[in-house]
């Protein structure tokens, strides 16, 4: 065990190990483990960014997708999925509420519907960075082509989210159909990149046919990478794909891979994710004690929240919403955080760290 502690010492100062380390330290999981590396974690995190833990406004834009990937309750197979897509005013609506409400980062976020273009999207985003003076704007509309991302840049959009979801390539072949590619993925996450996006990539934890060395895998990818954003959570299963019957991701080792993360790059922007509170009732509290710093309560319209169903039970009502921000705030805080209205932009660890004006809620 001696071991362990001398691997997360090193990982904590060095912001990497070799593949056979981190499998060690995934082997020698224990409770007490776990704890040693959370607490690295938390204090990472506090140099970095404090005790403040941003929101992101989260508004799912549409559930329609032309893709049919194993896992995802929107696939295309899903002909008992009710389809929404929200209109250019409705999408608007939910900023100038989130506005009023102190988010400064909006997050568009929906399967890849081809009704939204780039002659679409661009247009809006302009729209919302114009009615909402000062916010960011994230998306996370999945593989698109190098022209529409930079487009996109272009208009005004300031980061995007795109999980990788393995970096092993016959076990992305087994969570996708044949039309979809690895390759592709990582083509559109390098394509990200270079049209000067904050990037965010990330991984299910017990995806189907997940292996100890595919996580291995995904945390070398994340180290050389270097994401601005990593958004990780359990595989939940539900019950219109093929993978219905297969078991839900482990709750703990995804609170271990938060901590893991945040040591191999401090200055990361890390969800304590809506999975991880569908699967536990204090799910994001944990997750915030693990090491991470961003929530992103539900801004869509209550109407469609229960119709974006990526997973059995998805949590859309109580501190989801942002109606019950105030609530989300509290619970923040009995674990020593506060939830803060700054937009909350990447910090480069090396880099002195600039305290943004903000109202604590």
């Amino acid at each position: 065990m001696n071991r362990f502690f001398l691997l997360a010492d090193r990982l904590e100062k060095e912001h990497r190990l070799a593949p056979e380390e981190y499998r060690y330290l995934l082997d020698h999981r224990t409770a007490e483990t776990a704890e040693y590396l959370a607490g690295k974690a938390r204090a990472v995190r506090e140099r970095v960014y404090g005790r403040d833990v941003y929101i992101r406004g989260l508004i799912e834009i549409s559930n329609i997708c032309k893709n049919d990937c194993f896992y995802c309750g929107i696939r295309r197979s899903n002909h008992r999925c009710r389809r929404y897509r929200l209109t250019e005013e409705e999408i608007l609506s939910c900023c100038a509420e989130g506005y009023a409400l102190g988010f400064r980062t909006f997050v568009l976020q929906g399967g890849e519907d081809p009704y939204f273009t780039d002659a679409v999207l661009c247009p809006l985003i302009g729209k919302i960075k114009a009615s909402c003076p000062g916010c960011a704007v994230t998306l996370s509309l999945g593989e698109r082509s190098k022209a529409s991302y930079q487009a996109l840049r272009d208009a005004g959009a300031d980061r995007y989210l795109l999980r990788h979801e393995t970096a092993d390539q016959a076990h992305y072949e087994r969570l996708h159909p044949a039309e979809m590619s690895y390759e592709n993925r990582m083509r559109c996450l390098e394509d990200l990149r270079a049209a000067g996006y904050q990037v965010g990539c990330g991984f299910m934890v017990g995806s189907p046919g997940q292996t100890p060395e595919n996580i291995v895998a995904d945390l070398k990818f994340i180290e050389g990478f270097a994401p601005e954003m990593c958004g990780i959570g359990p595989f939940i299963p539900h019950n219109a794909t093929p993978f219905a019957d297969f078991p839900a991701g482990s709750f703990r080792l995804t609170l271990f891979l938060l901590s893991l993360l945040r040591l191999i790059h401090p200055g990361l922007l890390l969800p304590a994710t809506t999975a991880l509170g569908t699967i536990h009732p204090r799910g994001r509290e944990l997750g915030i004690l693990a090491g991470a710093n961003v929530v992103m309560p539900n801004l869509s319209p209550v109407s469609v929240r229960k119709k974006y169903e990526l997973y059995n039970n998805k949590l859309c009502t109580g501190e989801e919403s942002a109606q019950s921000l105030v609530d989300l705030a509290r619970r923040m805080e009995e674990i020593g955080y506060r939830v803060v209205t700054a937009r909350g932009d990447a910090v480069k660890f090396n880099e002195k760290v600039e305290v943004d004006q903000h109202e604590t809620l």
